[in-house]
């Protein structure tokens, strides 16, 4: 049987990171990890394709040539998934479907012959064993989590390597948190589910054997959330992993809550994490008690974050704004927070509610969602909320937010703020032509050419003066600043 495997494209968002990959001569941050981890589920007799929208076109002969098309997506790739769904049945190919977007809304989709929802190691080899007889049910659902210990290796053998800037793995499943606007738990559970650290390792294993040397994205929703079994079990094995090798250093995703504990943020450090992403949402006390963010209650979070960074992790930040707490001195409270933090890489969200979250029953109750479609991209300035502040107002903030952390200046002074704090630890690396190139193709484009060049020329000659090994991370982050412009100017101001 041949099967079609798609990946839709995600829109030009803050998130894609599209504007700073071409410097590196990159076509996507990640890998689709969920199809090709069903991909590794198939029979061996099967012969498999994938196509990764954000890569490569899909074209008529990929679509022609299959049996039948498996495709899997998110919220945010909802357009591109409409498209794939009618080129797919104009070619008069069976489809099936399976991923979050078709999870929480099964029936958004009456044109999807086959659904293969909640968690493919109980559902998919269900859809197989009936295809096989000839009798395949339209819905396949499951009310069980999975034991991703049983959980295949993932097939890398269907990428192209060189055109991601990072790979995926997963570690863990679930969230022991219960944050209303997150769709996580009513997903994956709240319940930590594990895979070993000998699974763990031979994937990782693997990706080395193929090459791979940047960037090993671990896409846990809450990395953190057994901390136990990874201070016993799982970063000892790292840090024994990491010894003779150059490069994959991990960027993971994790709660504030990570810096309470000195011995796992060390462990970590030495297993080669570099780079975390935090839920911050807001600085405001009610909000953060509005929507179940406990974790984040009476601490002081600008502190955290700059303890995470003394040790040598970059932190991510996600922040939202829109909570029915929030009155009009939010948006430079936000603006403030941010700047003093010294989080670079700051994204800054409409509050939204998911299909499927407490938010959403709540606002399904008050009678507040909106009637229109919405993107699903928290970051393009739309929201299926009707907020409490007049939402006209609550754009205009929400526009003055971005204005005030995205400009040249403000990212300028941002970055360096957090150049002063960060104290990087040494990692065996190896480093790119393109990644050289890159530095010369930041010179001409936004040292050259663009109209927010002397701040460019700030940020290149901070470390020269200050820290040289503070220097490669300088020219990055300049290149981030040039996309989020780039993203502003597009589409959220427009």
């Amino acid at each position: 049987m041949k099967i079609l495997m798609v990946y839709p494209e995600f829109p030009d968002t803050f998130w894609s990171f599209k504007h700073a990959l071409r410097f590196v001569r990159k076509k996507s941050s990640s890998p689709p990890l969920g199809l090709l981890t069903i991909a590794g589920m198939l029979p061996g007799t099967t012969e498999k394709k994938l196509i990764d929208m954000n890569i490569m076109p899909l074209k008529d002969k990929d679509i022609l040539w299959a049996d039948i098309v498996l495709i899997s997506a998110m919220n945010v790739q909802r357009k591109s998934v409409n498209e794939v769904i009618s080129r797919v049945k104009a070619h008069g190919k069976p489809i099936a479907a399976g991923g979050p977007l078709f999870t929480m809304e099964k029936d958004s989709f009456p044109e999807v012959d086959y659904l293969i929802l909640n968690e493919g190691e109980i559902t998919f080899p269900l859809f197989l064993r009936d295809l096989a007889i000839g009798e395949p049910k339209r819905v396949y659902e499951t009310d069980e989590y999975a034991d991703i210990r049983i959980t295949p290796m993932t097939d890398w053998g269907l990428l192209n390597l060189k055109k991601y800037d990072s790979m995926s793995l997963q570690y863990t499943r679930g969230c022991p948190f219960n944050c209303d606007f997150c769709n996580v738990t009513s997903l994956l559970g709240h319940k930590m589910r594990l895979k070993s650290s000998k699974q763990f390792i031979e994937e990782l294993d693997e990706l080395y054997k193929r090459g791979w040397r940047r960037n090993v994205f671990i896409v846990d929703d809450n990395f953190i959330g057994n901390k136990r079994a990874l201070k016993e079990d799982l970063l000892p094995a790292l840090i024994e992993w990491r010894k003779g090798k150059k490069g994959c250093l991990f960027i993971t995703e994790a709660s504030v809550n990570l810096a309470d504990d000195d011995d796992l943020i060390e462990m970590m450090v030495q297993a080669g994490f570099t780079q975390v992403f935090i839920g911050i949402e807001t600085p405001d006390e009610g909000s953060l008690a509005e929507c179940g963010k406990s974790q984040n209650r009476n601490r002081d979070l600008v502190s955290n974050i700059k303890k995470l960074q003394r040790y040598g992790l970059q932190v991510m930040g996600g922040f939202i704004v829109g909570f029915d707490s929030d009155d009009e001195s939010i948006f430079q409270r936000q603006v403030e927070f941010i700047q003093k933090s010294g989080i670079v890489t700051a994204m800054v969200g409409l509050l939204q509610a998911p299909t499927g979250t407490a938010l959403y029953q709540r606002m399904l109750r008050e009678g507040r969602l909106s009637k229109g479609d919405y993107s699903g991209d928290n970051v393009d300035g739309e929201s299926n909320i009707q907020p409490v502040m007049d939402a006209g107002r609550l754009k205009e903030g929400y526009r003055s937010v971005l204005e005030g952390i995205y400009s040249a200046k403000a990212f300028t002074e941002r970055t360096i703020t957090f150049l002063k704090t960060y104290k990087p630890r040494r990692h065996a690396v190896t480093l790119e032509f393109q990644e050289v190139m890159a530095l010369f193709r930041s010179i001409w484009k936004i040292g050259i050419l663009s109209p927010e060049r002397k701040y460019y020329w700030k940020l290149f000659f901070w470390p020269l003066r200050n820290d040289i090994s503070k220097f490669p991370l300088a020219i990055t982050f300049s290149i981030y600043g040039y996309h989020f412009r780039k993203v502003n100017e597009l589409h959220v101001s427009a």
